[in-house]
């Protein structure tokens, strides 16, 4: 009996690897924190996303972290400025997708951005964000640059990145992966 609890715990703490490649459901924010001074960045390169394709239509799905945009609205210390959510495969490998929120003008849109994905022991997430201020006729007057890297995203688990002004709150969990079964704690004193 007590190898089969042993057995159990070990199974607990190695299957975090067990979802090494496969379909991931993301779901990001990105948001501006009023209360911090914005940092001065260069403008948003004209080729900004360079190879990396854009998010399709197809791959974007319902937002679920409505909850998190209502609070977040609620104070004057934040400002929403994208929320989207979306299925893509995830590896050994970075995958990279394109994100934009607004009209394009010139090869600009007032926010604009990569978000790169690969699974380790945990997920890495590369994000690389311009918020962009353009003028009546689209000429791009000013941008601010988020860039933040983080090696440590848990599955399921929202995650923040501080990037000062700007931040990201991002959730990654594979696609169709169950619960994971919590233990019993007279289970585990024995």
């Amino acid at each position: 009996m007590r190898a089969i609890r042993c057995l159990t715990l070990l199974l607990a703490l190695f299957t975090p690897v067990a979802f090494a490649e496969g379909l991931y459901q993301v779901e990001m924010i990105l948001l501006q924190q009023n209360d911090v001074t914005p940092a001065t960045s260069p403008r948003a390169p004209e080729d900004w996303r360079g190879a990396v394709p854009m998010l399709s239509e197809d791959a974007l799905r319902p937002t679920r972290l409505e909850e998190v945009v209502t609070r977040l609205r609620a104070t004057p210390s934040y400002t929403v400025l994208m929320h989207k959510a979306w299925e893509q495969q995830v590896g050994n490998e970075p995958a990279r997708v394109a994100l934009t929120e607004g009209d394009e003008q010139f090869g600009h849109f007032p926010i604009e951005g990569s978000i790169g994905l690969m699974q380790d022991r945990f997920v890495a997430v590369e994000a690389n964000f311009w918020i962009n201020r353009l003028d009546a006729n689209g000429s791009l007057l000013q941008s601010e640059q988020f860039k933040q890297e983080n090696r440590t995203v848990k599955h399921g688990q929202l995650t923040f990145l501080d990037g000062g002004h700007l931040a990201l709150l991002l959730k990654v969990a594979p696609v169709g992966a169950r619960k994971m079964p919590t233990l019993d704690p007279e289970m585990m004193g024995q």
